[in-house]
């Protein structure tokens, strides 16, 4: 197997062009794991690790660009406003595999059990490949995933980040698994509630062959919402219809982690809890005159680019 250690973007995108069937590897936390139980060898390793240009985050015309390099420990210490995904990020695994995974490792894998994928799938991003070159594409997110362990790159492409708008509202994101840490999900759930576009957005992780969307149950729940007034109490059945709705969009199977019947359910516990709490933030922040009652309870972006991460939030 050949390893190729580009010392620059460029380089990494000429050697994707000049060996497609190469992966990339920059954390390693799923590659070698595949590696080591021989469940595929690739043509060869592009090492994508000490790419400048792949660990940074940045705004962008009022959109925010996490590079595909950036660690899930950086994005919960430089990004604490991104609710859900500081939130998947913490849940990610060990200290050890945070300092070590990336949102792009998550994105190249393309696993629906991915806990950064629910938070890109409701913050609306778009992935952004490169080639060599130079050249650039964008891909929605609604569209990244086509089937398990599969997505829209084409083989001379490298993931070079994900880029969403920024939101102002409140968000969370929730998981259940066979322990409290260092476990796959059985069932995971990102939700935002959008201020500016009067919307719920929710996305689910684990229950289906990607990552999949509530629909029906996100326009029940923002028709429910009193949007001129952040104080409103949630009206009654409104979370459990909210559920319901929810748990049904669910497509899951039966494996060695869970049934299809616990997981249903259990996605109907997650976004019957989640819509609680996002209420529950959403009025804690307007009684606090917009700073939010907890650190990580206001989904907006803030704070200067280029990864150094300095954030205060919005009102």
């Amino acid at each position: 197997m050949e390893v190729v250690l580009p010392a620059t973007l460029e380089e990494a995108l000429e050697a994707k062009r000049e060996m497609p069937e190469a992966r990339a590897i920059c954390g390693g936390t799923d590659l070698m794991v595949e590696l080591n139980f021989d469940k595929g060898r690739p043509a060869g390793l592009i090492d994508v690790a000490r790419l400048p240009e792949l660990r940074e985050w940045r705004r962008e015309n009022g959109s925010i660009f996490l590079g595909s390099g950036v660690t899930y420990t950086r994005i919960v210490r430089e990004l604490p406003w991104v609710t859900s995904l500081v939130q998947a990020a913490r849940s990610v695994g060990s200290p050890q595999i945070r300092n070590r995974g990336t949102v792009g490792g998550n994105l190249g894998t393309a696993s629906p059990a991915g806990d950064a994928l629910p938070p890109l799938a409701v913050h609306g991003a778009e992935v952004v490949f490169g080639r060599a070159g130079g050249s650039t594409r964008t891909v929605p997110f609604a569209d990244f995933l086509t089937g398990p362990k599969r997505h829209a790159g084409e083989p001379d492409e490298l993931i070079l980040g994900a880029r969403w708008p920024v939101m102002h509202g409140v968000g969370t994101f929730s998981k259940i698994g066979t322990r409290n840490a260092m476990v796959i999900s059985v069932a995971s759930l990102a939700m935002v509630l959008d201020e500016g576009a009067r919307e719920i957005r929710v996305a689910l992780g684990s229950v289906g062959p990607v990552i999949l969307r509530a629909p029906e149950a996100e326009q029940q729940a923002a028709a429910a919402v009193d949007w001129d007034d952040p104080a409103a109490p949630l009206a009654d059945g409104v979370a459990e219809e909210f559920g319901r709705l929810t748990a049904a969009a669910a497509r899951p199977i039966d494996d060695v982690r869970g049934s299809a019947a616990y997981r249903r359910h259990a996605v109907e516990v997650l976004a019957r809890r989640s819509l609680a709490w996002c209420a529950d933030d959403r009025r804690r922040r307007a009684e606090a005159g917009g700073s939010g009652s907890r650190g990580t309870g206001v989904d907006d972006a803030a704070g200067s680019g280029g990864g150094s991460g300095s954030a205060s939030e919005e009102a």
